[in-house]
């Protein structure tokens, strides 16, 4: 496949590394001003912003949010919930994904590999809200087995992904 034949979808190889600088700048701080983030990658404001543009309208940027602690909005609780299924349908796949994405505790989704077949990163604010989200869980459709693990101690948290050199 030649250069000028590299899909759409295929992002990464059309990144070069003023793309990924700012990426990684934006993944720092989404406040700063397109005239700042050209200055840490060393562009003027408007080949920075056509850039920026490019990268919302290829799908690489996603959206800009601010991160918000969850223990200040009293969100004290995280939990890694593991579900297995006996049923592995298209219809109840959908039907549970459905289900799991409607409810607002749940931040993270996976299908997984191995021994547990789908895995949930849950955030409530107290052992009776987890209660009350495990029922709501327990009863959206049949599940073989779920199990929670309540985190602890968050030791590592970072939502910047390491962008890779080219």
């Amino acid at each position: 496949m030649t250069e000028l034949a590299v899909p759409l979808h295929d992002a990464n190889r059309r990144l070069d590394a003023i793309d990924r600088k700012i990426l990684t700048v934006l993944q720092e701080d989404a406040s700063l001003s397109v005239a700042e983030i050209g200055d840490r990658v060393g562009l003027s404001s408007t080949p920075c912003w056509k850039r920026i543009q490019r990268l919302e309208a290829d799908g690489v940027i996603l959206r800009r949010v601010a991160l918000v602690d969850q223990n200040k909005i009293g969100l004290g609780i995280s939990v890694f919930v593991s579900v297995e299924s006996a049923d592995h349908s298209e219809a109840w796949l959908r039907k549970f994904a459905d289900a799991v994405s409607a409810m607002p505790e749940v931040m993270e989704f996976y299908r997984m590999a191995g021994d547990v077949d789908y895995m949930l990163r849950v955030v409530v604010a107290d052992m009776s809200a987890y209660d009350v989200f495990y029922k709501k869980l327990i009863s959206a459709v049949p599940l073989k087995n779920v199990t929670s693990r309540f985190a602890m101690e968050k030791i590592k948290s970072v939502t910047a992904l390491p962008v890779p050199a080219a």
